[in-house]
């Protein structure tokens, strides 16, 4: 993966010691000219170089998975 990461906001990962949430933007992720990307990272421990795992969500998709997610949170 190549391009520029900006961090927008990482998050304690509730249900672990050190474990974060990590979201940012990344310009350009599969080389020139590709789309950039918002991507969500989970971390199980502090300190890891990359993320455990990781999802690239393209900007148009975005407001989607939001909505996804707020009624997932309802179902919990």
């Amino acid at each position: 993966m190549s391009g520029t990461v900006t961090q927008i906001d990482e998050i304690t990962l509730s249900g672990t010691k050190d474990g974060k949430i990590s979201i940012t933007t990344i310009a350009e992720p599969y080389g020139p000219a590709s789309e950039s990307v918002a991507s969500i990272g989970i971390s199980l421990q502090a300190g890891a170089k990359e993320p455990d795992w990781k999802v690239h969500i393209p900007k148009a998709n975005i407001d989607a998975v939001i909505a996804a997610l707020q009624e997932a949170k309802k179902s919990l």
